[in-house]
């Protein structure tokens, strides 16, 4: 199966990236989604884990976008886009005050690739623990975490902490993944009081 295979599967189903297929296999695999939840979507541009979540969530539930880059507006009515860097200092008072706890934090953020592996490792890392930190915040007890990761020296002491956070947690390469990728998504289940 060529790599492009999701990517064109995504463009003919109407979605906006071959990433919907990601969330839809860890999500199969984990049961991250219940009707009526309110979901994180952090780095959500251009929408695909969005579309997929409003899906799951129902007209009962709501999916928070939220990205510092353009997303074009949704005919989903469940989902409302937030313009907001996640490193924003404000950003956890300002998700709780506007919505109160979460159900499920999802980052799928991913740096600038510059080819420089160590270099890109290190920021992803930088995002990913960025995520963890809103999600020790802003998730409810019980609450879900998908993360991104890329492989390398600094995502064993992560998946360690957030094995500290979560009942469960789980490291998974999804088929939608790109064979030559180093990504891997860590999912957290239930988050400990």
């Amino acid at each position: 199966m060529s790599d492009d295979y999701y990517y064109l599967k995504a463009k003919y189903k109407g979605y906006r990236s071959r990433a919907s297929y990601k969330i839809m296999e860890i999500n199969k695999k984990f049961k991250i989604f219940k009707k009526g939840q309110k979901i994180l979507d952090m780095c959500a541009a251009p929408g695909g884990w969005a579309q997929i979540c409003s899906g799951e969530v129902g007209i009962s539930g709501k999916v928070i976008a939220l990205d510092k880059s353009y997303i074009s507006p949704f005919k989903e009515k469940n989902i409302e886009i937030v313009s907001r860097d996640i490193f924003d200092n404000n950003l956890c008072a300002f998700l709780l005050d506007t919505y109160g706890e979460f159900d499920v934090l999802l980052s799928d953020c991913s740096p600038n690739i510059s080819g420089d592996y160590s270099r890109d490792h290190s920021t992803q890392m930088y995002l990913a623990n960025r995520a963890l930190e809103v999600a020790t915040q802003i998730l409810k007890n019980e609450g879900n975490f998908v993360c991104k990761l890329f492989q390398g020296k600094e995502s064993e002491s992560f998946t360690k902490r957030t094995k500290s956070l979560f009942e469960k947690t789980k490291l998974y390469k999804p088929k939608a993944s790109r064979k030559k990728s180093s990504e891997i998504y860590i999912i957290g289940i239930n988050k400990l009081e």
